[in-house]
């Protein structure tokens, strides 16, 4: 069984009069490990994620989450997903614990297990020493942090996660990636990033998207070879994004 399976998928946003297909026709299919999800801005990896999380309906073709088509009751799926979003709300006075019990809550874990799952997940992403602190104290990077902890503290069996290194030092994306190839030994795990050497350090898998269809899936080396000195890119993985972007979109950009 397949963690993720779509065919045809399609997300439309921005209303029926002015709106667009933000995904548009996309096949994939995911299993376990560590996926990467790259693409232009604009390429719809967000919406996509937010689909693959529940959050957004799809518009038309089908999407199939843990053997279970995401057309009826979403509950008993929610509760083995795992989400971070690029952009998430929390009350300034939650202290940390808190906050990451509640989305636990939120999962419906068993009571019981919420402690134990909380402390482990706070271990995980460095932050038990900073359990007691409000969320309104924490710099940029902690909060990021702490997002990570909520995502995965239901050991989820499909972890999205949109953009999470953004704001933090190098040594804890370091420590970021140790940790996602851990998660990615038993889950699903599919991280959207706009940082290449990101995936390239951390990710068995490549997707990349472009005006919301697939253009590309393979491996990190797949990727490299994609590319020629002759394409936009710093490292042979940049050259590789680039040129299959171009190819797709008819420009270097």
């Amino acid at each position: 069984m397949r963690a993720i399976e779509a065919d045809s998928l399609v997300v439309r946003v921005g209303g029926r009069r002015g709106g667009r297909n933000a995904v548009d026709g996309l096949d994939l299919r995911l299993g376990q490990g560590v996926h990467g999800l790259l693409g232009p801005n604009g390429a719809g990896k967000t919406t996509l994620i937010r689909t693959l999380a529940t959050v957004q309906r799809p518009s038309g073709g089908s999407l199939s989450l843990l053997g279970t088509p995401i057309d009826g009751r979403l509950r008993p799926v929610r509760r083995r997903l795992g989400y971070l979003p690029q952009h998430f709300g929390f009350y300034k006075r939650f202290k940390v614990r808190e906050f990451v019990e509640y989305l636990a809550w939120l999962k419906e874990m068993p009571s019981r297990e919420i402690p134990g799952a909380v402390n482990r997940a706070l271990e995980r992403v460095g932050l038990t020493d900073r359990a007691e602190d409000r969320m309104k104290s924490l710099s940029g990077g902690m909060v990021r942090r702490v997002g990570i902890a909520q995502a995965i503290v239901n050991e989820p069996d499909v972890l999205l996660l949109d953009e999470p290194t953004v704001g933090l030092d190098p040594a804890q994306r370091l420590r970021f990636r140790e940790l996602v190839a851990e998660l990615g030994q038993r889950s699903c795990v599919l991280i959207s990033t706009h940082l290449v050497e990101d995936v390239a350090a951390a990710c068995t898998d490549v997707v990349l998207v472009s005006e919301g269809s697939l253009v590309f899936q393979g491996t990190p080396s797949d990727l490299v070879n994609a590319g020629t000195r002759d394409h936009v890119g710093d490292s042979p993985i940049e050259r590789g994004y680039s040129a299959l972007i171009s190819a797709k979109s008819g420009s270097a950009w």
